[in-house]
């Protein structure tokens, strides 16, 4: 902690974190359309094909200029952008095969080209800041620039959000309501290149990546209204490059690299704990539907036990192929209902209540299965003892309507009627 307080005693911090918070808010907004519209290679193909414009750029300014850098990484990614969609539409190749030729193209030529400028013009351009950025050496000017393409890419995400909305989800849609999808792409494209090249000195080519795509796919598990996502995946983003920042004062590490991986860890939390979609509550909402099915399986062989003499724990565990164990605990429960007594073991009459509608359900859905899906009597068992559990009232009071309220189902057994 002591050397994260020390560390913002210095100007290059403060300028450090400025640029980090809007790398992290622009890429983690625009990274939404960039994961729903399935270009996340492309996204990593454009962070690695500007390169060749850094290079061009060097050798026109003739040096270092962060405007220069910028204008000629902006038209190397263009060139990119444009390349991809020819091979992809006019040549027989694979998207991402024509993603991967592009790029790794793009990339040597960049890679050559610093090595031949180092060599032939000494001039010193570190490959490594390119790869893996350098956010502590952030110049007064390199914020500026930073700041305005922050500002031009949300504000061109919200002036164009419903276009962009409806050219990612319904495309057909949008061309027939007048939305040029084309024109729409190629500005993603653009938008994109500028995200690309105001990230370039914060975490590098390598892993500008992680900061488009890791916070847009926790905001897509955390919500599923768009812009609710994006204020997520923005929010994510923000919170990766500031903590990932400070880690790396912390441990004295690379800075990049460390918000890559607590961009990394953010979603790893929503893999586990997003409340629909994370495995935890997933985990939690199977074991309750389990146990649900469990505790019905129980009350309906035991109202049938009951009426072919008496219900016993025995009996239970071998109608349900439960662990008596289980059985015992799910009687605990049902006890507590008021389904069953448990001295003497038996039902109660709400419990029989209960009982006759999970009958009702499993033979009215034997009929429908027999009579309207025309299947065989020996075929609906299995599948009436899954659907029985999921069957509303409602639903069943429709299903008997529709078959004319019938008495019996295929095996002759009568259909009790709702209570």
């Amino acid at each position: 902690m002591e050397e994260i307080i020390t560390a913002f005693d210095y100007p290059y911090a403060w300028r450090a974190l400025a640029a980090s918070v809007m790398v992290g808010l622009m890429c983690g907004a625009l990274g939404c359309f960039i994961v729903l519209r399935n270009m996340s290679m492309v996204g990593d193909a454009l962070s690695h094909a500007i390169l060749p414009g850094v290079v061009v750029a060097f050798m026109v300014v003739g040096g270092y200029s962060a405007l220069g850098f910028f204008l000629g990484s902006v038209a190397a990614g263009l060139v990119t952008a444009v390349l991809i969609t020819w091979i992809q539409q006019k040549v027989a190749t694979k998207n991402d095969a024509a993603i991967g030729i592009v790029f790794t193209t793009m990339f040597a030529l960049g890679v050559m080209g610093i090595s031949w400028l180092s060599k032939n013009e000494h001039a010193h351009i570190d490959l490594k800041d390119f790869l893996f950025g350098n956010v502590l050496g952030v110049s007064d000017s390199d914020l500026v620039l930073t700041g305005m393409i922050c500002l031009y890419v949300l504000a061109s995400l919200y002036v164009f959000y419903r276009p962009l909305f409806a050219t990612t989800f319904q495309p057909v849609i949008a061309e027939t309501m007048g939305v040029n999808t084309k024109l729409v792409h190629y500005f993603l494209m653009l938008l994109l290149s500028f995200a690309v090249v105001a990230a370039l000195q914060t975490v590098g080519v390598i892993l500008v990546v992680a900061m488009l795509i890791t916070p847009a796919a926790t905001g897509l598990l955390l919500s599923r209204r768009l812009p609710k996502v994006i204020m997520i995946a923005s929010l994510v983003g923000v919170l990766a490059a500031v903590f990932g920042l400070a880690i790396a004062f912390a441990f004295k590490t690379t800075p990049g690299p460390a918000m890559a991986v607590m961009a990394s860890f953010l979603y790893g939390l929503a893999v586990f704990f997003a409340p629909e979609r994370g495995l935890v509550f997933r985990f939690y909402r199977k074991r309750t539907r389990e146990r649900r099915i469990e505790i019905e399986d129980v009350i309906k062989q035991g109202a049938r036990l009951e009426q072919n003499g008496a219900m016993t724990i025995d009996g239970l565990v071998e109608k349900t192929v439960l662990p008596k164990g289980v059985v015992t605990s799910r009687l605990k429960t049902l006890a507590k209902r008021g389904l069953v007594t448990l001295q003497p073991l038996a039902m109660t009459n709400l419990g029989k209540l209960e009982a006759f509608k999970l009958v009702r359900a499993h033979r009215l859905y034997e009929t429908f299965l027999v009579d309207r899906l025309g299947l065989s009597e020996d075929q609906i068992h299995d599948e009436a003892e899954r659907y029985e559990h999921l069957l509303t009232d409602e639903l069943l009071d429709e299903i008997d309507q529709e078959l004319g309220y019938p008495e019996t189902d295929p095996h002759g057994s009568p259909i009790p009627k709702r209570g």
